[in-house]
């Protein structure tokens, strides 16, 4: 008998058009990766912030740079309206809206550095494909070069504006404690950009970052020597190898990552003075797939598929908690797993989970 060829199914049109359209819009910012990382690094941003209105001539004349490619990326970025083109007068030019994301480094919302870790995602392609029929983990040392730095530039604008501002007070007795002294450790701290804050915010206490990956303690380091901050330490440490005792350790967007949090999670314990406190900062996530299903889940659930699980399978034990596995259940590792008398969310950011525990 002659095999039957199955329907075809039956297209709802307004549902493919409106998929088709989310794809187009999806795949425009795409494209845009590297005009968002060729305007932040050539100061176009600012320069149309700072002067703008501005033609594609009169940009070329305030930056020196050829006005052909500068028209192309003006027009590219309009349509992206991530600036504004005025017709009446052929101009582009910034909102403040479009500046405090775009050429504000200290808004909270500076978000240009976050293409520059889509172009690193994109660049572990091979790695995680890879990775995807093994089942074994891509280490963070064998990820693509750049990046923990934009990762770090990443997170920096978050911490900024939240760490001393907000963050510390909300936790039981730090800030006065920290204000006489006392001894702070950073775990899992990368390029010491948190460390920093921490240091530069309480000069009078002793604060010491750890980070498993060498490059970054350096980098750290080297950063730290620029603003001469005497009372603070990098090392080079494994989490689970902490040594000495503090009276708060800070763990930013880093739990997730490890291979063994919950062991990780009991040294900690173990290094905190009577009284001290530990503060969990982790992506923002519910406690369901379906509490996930946003922008921000979005971005994160792909952070975490290309960098995070990787990481995690990379090491010891291999927990893969992943970037959005919730308040709920970092509670219940922190509290039934590791041991700590009380987590309690101390903060929150659209972007961050603040949690508090204690023994």
């Amino acid at each position: 008998m002659p095999t039957q060829t199955p329907p075809k199914p039956t297209l709802d049109e307004v549902s493919l058009n409106a998929l088709v359209g989310g794809v187009l819009h999806d795949l425009g910012g795409a494209f845009s990766v590297p005009l968002v990382q060729i305007g932040e690094s050539l100061g176009l941003y600012k320069a149309l912030s700072e002067h703008g209105p501005l033609s594609s001539t009169e940009l070329a004349a305030k930056t020196g740079l050829h006005e052909r490619y500068l028209r192309e990326w003006l027009s590219a970025q309009a349509a992206s309206k991530y600036i504004t083109f005025c017709p009446a007068t052929e101009t582009f030019k910034l909102t403040p809206e479009q500046a405090f994301v775009f050429a504000n480094e200290a808004s909270p919302f500076y978000l240009a550095p976050a293409f520059a870790a889509a172009a690193a995602f994109q660049n572990n392609t091979t790695q995680v494909r890879a990775a995807f029929r093994t089942g074994e983990g891509v280490a963070w040392g064998e990820q693509t070069q750049c990046l923990s730095c934009a990762v770090a530039r990443f997170f920096r604008p978050g911490y900024e504006n939240h760490l001393v501002q907000s963050w510390l007070p909300a936790l039981n007795g730090v800030v006065a404690k920290l204000t006489q002294g006392g001894r702070v450790a950073d775990v899992g701290c990368g390029h010491g950009i948190s460390t920093m804050i921490l240091a530069k915010a309480f000069p009078k206490a002793n604060v010491h970052g750890f980070d498993f990956h060498e490059p970054s303690i350096e980098e750290a380091k080297h950063h730290a020597a620029e603003h001469n901050l005497t009372n603070l330490q990098f090392h080079i440490s494994e989490a689970n190898e902490l040594k000495g005792t503090y009276d708060l350790i800070t763990m930013f967007d880093c739990l997730h990552d490890m291979g063994d949090p919950v062991g990780a999670l009991k040294t900690i314990r173990g290094a905190l003075n009577p009284g001290g406190s530990v503060m969990i900062v982790e992506p923002m996530a519910g406690d369901s797939l379906q509490d996930n299903l946003n922008p921000v889940g979005r971005m994160y659930y792909s952070a975490s598929t290309m960098v995070c699980v990787p990481t995690s399978l990379a090491q010891s034990t291999g927990a893969a908690l992943g970037a959005q596995a919730g308040e709920k259940r970092l509670r219940r590792l922190i509290v039934e797993e590791a041991g700590f008398g009380v987590c309690l969310r101390a903060a929150a950011t659209p972007f961050n989970l603040i949690l508090e525990a204690r023994v």
